[in-house]
């Protein structure tokens, strides 16, 4: 495993060693230490290489990962895995606001609690929550999956459109054509498989289901005050 310490190395430096690699490389384990609340750490990976950072990033660490895994030994700031393509993100404290935004795919797994718009236009990416999430979690969630182990804040899912979204603990409120929805037997087997992926224990047959209600697809005169 590689070491590079922050107190040492600028993030820039640690930023360009990792976009460097060739794709076949054999330097394929990371760690970094020190980050002291550094911003933009590890983000646009484009390789399957795992990173450890031991420690607290700032504001949008690992964003745009594509391939790689990154894990956090530690809190994130805002813009965790923002843009996220593929790959797999695991924080094992908690997050700040916005993690998961406009997410196209890969995993993110948040062992804490998430801060508010958690999942934000969220398009294909798979966040999965050990604790809670703030107001405006998955605001106009697209695809994908948020499932939070502990409660959601106010406007859940509000302006949601094809997004699944599973709350195992309480909902403040539903946001703008977010409904409740029937946990099927199709659902719950993909929510058993989800949890087990990320490694989170929860009881799958004990959260409920949240989607779109569509009707905020197209414009119409009766539902004006809900836009």
């Amino acid at each position: 495993m590689i070491t590079v310490d922050l107190a040492q190395s600028s993030v820039r430096d640690l930023n360009q060693r990792l976009h460097s690699l060739p794709s076949e490389t054999n330097e394929k384990a990371w760690r970094v230490v020190n980050p002291k609340g550094a911003h933009a750490l590890c983000a646009g990976l484009t390789l399957p290489i795992e990173v450890v950072i031991d420690g607290h990033p700032g504001y949008y660490c690992a964003g745009m990962n594509k391939e790689a895994t990154v894990v956090v030994n530690g809190h994130c700031g805002v813009g965790l895995a923002e843009n996220m393509m593929s790959g797999e993100v695991r924080v094992k404290g908690n997050a700040s606001d916005a993690a998961g935004a406009t997410g196209r795919g890969g995993l993110l797994v948040i062992e804490g609690d998430a801060g508010l718009r958690c999942g934000i236009s969220m398009k294909g990416i798979d966040i999965v929550v050990g604790g809670s999430v703030g107001h405006m979690s998955a605001f106009m969630a697209q695809g994908g999956s948020l499932v939070v182990c502990g409660d959601a804040g106010s406007s859940l899912g509000d302006s949601i459109y094809e997004a699944r979204l599973y709350v195992q603990g309480k909902v403040e409120s539903l946001g703008a054509d977010c409904i409740e929805k029937t946990m099927t037997p199709h659902h719950l087997a993909k929510l058993e498989k989800l949890l087990a992926r990320a490694g989170i224990k929860a009881d799958a047959k004990r959260f409920r289901r949240y989607g779109s209600a569509r009707r905020l697809y197209n414009f119409h005169v009766d539902n004006a005050d809900a836009y």
